[in-house]
């Protein structure tokens, strides 16, 4: 029995496993979905191709050297995964009203009905829960449960993939103190060297360290809070996050940006993306922050605060575009984000707005967001030569004949098409001439129907 049942719900390899639901052609492929130029890196690796060593934040060109031939990569289609994302939680809110949403594919929740209850009560429930999201979304989940957080989130974690991992209150302590320091929730790299440099390499031995000696090695703010998790106590409530103080993108670029029309470009295109992510937030901002990156790995962040809090597109975009800084004179820039903060749902209009909009030499460019909103950061295309510029692997395409597809290869003056969606099964691939005026872009929603 247990006084309180934390559950933590993990989406499997959830971008990838959204581009096997919706392109079942995929499905039992390894899958790799990131940035597609010389600097992307992979946002989600399909279980076939974490087999090779692939995982999430690994250089692309690396994980497609580990996974040979054989790997499939495509770019993200994060309003997708969002939707996807929407549908998972609001189906989970059905029995489960507090939920508290880590990301787009994690939660906790702690189900009052499951208190003082045992073990295999909390197992039929997560079988219910697990259900539920498949039928739902055709999604696959790990759940993990225990007496709080740090217990439920490690048990999701040996729960991977498509399981249950139930952690008693009497059992905790035996298997937690045998595994990774690591392991623990909120030990990085940097702690776990410390702690390893002092023979401390499991969570049992970082529990019998003494608190002054932990408080020693990793500070008086977040140590002794480590120590009494390994120790197993853990009262955190599950709670409904708070409202996030920033909106952001970030872009990551194949090649080096070394001219001012390139970055202004840039710095468009990122706070159109941002932009996106705080109109569906519903709230305004009043402080513009630029981040730029430079060839070097040295960041330079630039901020400017308005008079009044604003959800105006274009007096935003422009706050961004004033605080550029020619690369001419800041050096090669790699990197580039924009953010929103102050966010207030107290709106102001300008009495003045065409002074706000005065960006010295600079049009406005009118590029459109095309849903990478849904991202906090995102990796910008490869370049042309790697890419046909209109048609690219992973493009979601509509034909009149054939109904919706995506691209799998695009050269030479030819495009090749696999149609079907989440419900067709494997589709047929067909090729046609690049200017077959048959042949048109699709939202991606497309794909899952």
């Amino acid at each position: 029995m247990s006084r309180r049942w934390v559950l933590h719900l993990d989406m499997d390899a959830f971008f990838a496993s959204v581009e096997q639901l919706t392109r079942p052609t995929l499905r039992g492929r390894p899958v790799l979905v990131g940035g597609l130029g010389g600097r992307g890196v992979v946002a989600g690796a399909s279980y076939e191709a974490r087999i090779f060593g692939a995982c999430s934040a690994m250089p692309m060109h690396q994980a497609r050297r580990l996974v040979g031939p054989g790997a499939v990569v495509l770019p993200p289609r994060g309003r997708l995964y969002g939707l996807l994302s929407k549908s998972v939680f609001d189906a989970l809110r059905g029995p489960m009203p507090v939920l508290e949403q880590l990301s787009m594919d994690e939660a906790f929740g702690e189900p009052t009905e499951l208190a003082g209850t045992d073990a295999s009560t909390v197992q039929r429930y997560c079988e219910g829960l697990r259900a539920l999201v498949l039928e739902e979304t055709g999604l696959i989940a790990s759940i993990g449960a225990g007496s709080g957080k740090q217990a439920a989130k490690i048990a999701s974690g040996l729960a991977k993939p498509n399981g249950i991992t139930v952690i008693p209150p009497a059992e905790q302590r035996a298997l937690l103190d045998g595994l990774p320091v690591r392991k623990l929730w909120g030990i990085g790299p940097v702690a776990e060297e410390k702690l390893k440099r002092l023979g401390i390499e499991t969570i049992g031995g970082f529990a019998r360290t003494s608190e002054s000696e932990v408080a020693s090695i990793l500070g008086t703010t977040i140590g002794p809070g480590l120590h009494r998790l390994a120790r197993g106590i853990d009262n955190r409530p599950v709670a409904e996050r708070a409202e996030s103080k920033q909106v952001s993108a970030e872009t990551t670029f194949a090649t080096d940006i070394v001219t001012l029309g390139e970055l202004r470009g840039a710095v468009e295109s990122s706070a159109a993306a941002a932009f996106a992510r705080l109109h569906r937030d519903g709230r305004a901002a009043r402080t513009v922050v630029l981040k730029l990156r430079k060839a070097d790995m040295s960041i330079v962040t630039r901020s400017v605060t308005l008079p009044y809090a604003t959800l105006d597109r274009q007096i935003l975009v422009a706050a961004a575009q004033r605080q550029v800084i020619d690369p001419i004179e800041l050096g090669p820039v790699r990197l580039v984000g924009v953010g929103f903060a102050g966010l207030s749902t107290v709106r102001q209009g300008s009495l003045f707005p065409e002074l706000e909009l005065d960006v010295p030499g600079y049009e406005e460019s009118r590029i459109q967001d095309g849903g990478g909103g849904d991202h906090v950061a995102r990796t910008a295309p490869a370049p042309a030569h790697e890419i046909d510029g209109r048609w690219y692997p992973g493009l979601d395409v509509m034909h009149q004949d054939f109904g919706h597809g995506w691209v799998q290869g695009a050269g030479h003056g030819v495009v090749t098409v696999r149609f079907e969606t989440r419900t067709t099964g494997s589709g047929i691939a067909r090729t046609f001439n690049q200017d077959e005026e048959q042949l048109q872009r699709a939202d991606m929603e497309g794909s899952l129907e």
